[in-house]
């Protein structure tokens, strides 16, 4: 069975939802070289599409979940 298209995959799943720099950008309230400072050391997880960066919406919210954890046990 073929898979269905991404249209259908964003729709049925947002966790699939790509995001770009900019936008996770506004949802940390951090700056640009601080983003890809945490995308350079691995804590927060992307994909490259030719030239462009994309974090899918899981690894930004699993990357929140693992700081605040790491926060409550300090």
């Amino acid at each position: 069975m073929p898979s269905p298209p991404p249209a259908v995959l964003r729709a049925a799943d947002p966790a699939l939802a790509l995001l770009t720099v900019p936008q996770v950008m506004a949802r940390l309230q951090l700056g640009r070289s601080a983003v890809y400072d945490l995308l350079r050391t691995g804590q927060l997880a992307s994909i490259t599409l030719g030239r462009a960066r994309r974090i899918p919406t899981h690894a930004l919210t699993d990357f929140i979940r693992t700081r605040l954890e790491q926060e409550a046990a300090a």
